[in-house]
């Protein structure tokens, strides 16, 4: 999945899908996701490493890095990974220091909302 050329980050009307594994698929459906209440603003869901499978958590990590695209966050550059809807992604910490996975529908996006110029007026800029 990578945005078209001239594109910067994620537009689901330009994303090709490389569908999770059924096993991840399974994982992310039923793993218990929480809303991240300190951003309403940046409407989000996370999961936490030490609450959920640690191998599926693992694989999901390797896939959303090894199959996702490259997109930012204000001034921060984050890899995604967009299927049905929603986009994953980690804070870029290395595999063995990544806690937390979180999740947002595309359009929710920091650069779709630049894009259709809904971004919030609270800046959370190198967050």
């Amino acid at each position: 999945m990578r945005p078209n050329k001239g594109e910067s980050g994620p537009n689901p009307m330009t994303i090709e899908s490389v569908t999770l594994p059924s096993e991840l698929r399974d994982f992310v459906d039923t793993a218990e996701w929480t809303f991240a209440k300190t951003m309403p603003e940046w409407p989000h869901e996370y999961i936490v490493r030490e609450r959920v499978d640690e191998n599926l958590f693992v694989r999901l990590v390797k896939h959303i890095r090894q199959y996702g695209f490259e997109g930012r966050f204000y001034q921060r550059v984050l890899t995604y990974y967009a299927e049905d809807g929603l986009l994953y992604w980690t804070m870029g910490a290395p595999l063995e220091d990544t806690t937390i996975i979180n999740r947002c529908k595309e359009e929710g996006a920091y650069e779709n909302r630049r894009r259709n110029g809904t971004l919030p007026l609270d800046d959370h800029a190198g967050k």
